[in-house]
């Protein structure tokens, strides 16, 4: 039985971890942010009241806790202008414009310099919703994401 609202918001996130979905996307679902630790982590095991992961970088394993916000990348989306498209996408969009390689904009370029790259990646995105913050981010997940060897943000075609 659960006994709080935390405890059931901690398996439905573990459950919505480790249930996958086939026709979504089997890496990035692995891949997780956590809120207050810089860079990403890949999900490996699941312990009692917590997550076992490691970094993507360090390849160091460590505990990701219950009170900890945690979030999958496949579960983000981005603002457009007429709906949201999910992360996979974005960073599919970037791998074709950049040929594979990390991304031409830094993370430390100016806003508007971020707004005139992100335009290139995601013409529709919302700039209103879509923060320099929240593309620094993408740009500096995707970078990692390429320096680790990982490179296909969609599912193959059957």
């Amino acid at each position: 039985m659960i006994a709080t609202f935390a405890d059931a918001m901690w398996e439905y996130t573990v459950n919505s971890l480790f249930n996958f979905n086939y026709n979504s996307i089997f890496m990035l679902k692995k891949i997780l942010s956590i809120s207050g630790k810089p860079g990403l982590y890949e999900l490996v095991a699941q312990g009692k009241n917590m997550l076992i992961v490691e970094s993507l970088t360090e390849k160091k394993r460590m505990p990701a806790y219950a009170h900890e916000k945690i979030i999958s990348l496949a579960d983000i989306a981005i603002f457009t202008e007429e709906d949201e498209v999910p992360l996979a996408t974005v960073f599919e969009n970037m791998a074709v414009k950049e040929g594979g390689k990390e991304a031409s904009a830094s993370p430390k370029s100016s806003p508007d310099e971020l707004r005139e790259y992100f335009a290139t990646v995601l013409p529709n995105f919302d700039r209103n919703r879509v923060y320099p913050s929240d593309i620094k981010k993408v740009i500096t997940w995707y970078n990692l994401l390429i320096a680790t060897g990982i490179n296909k943000f969609t599912p193959e075609e059957a």
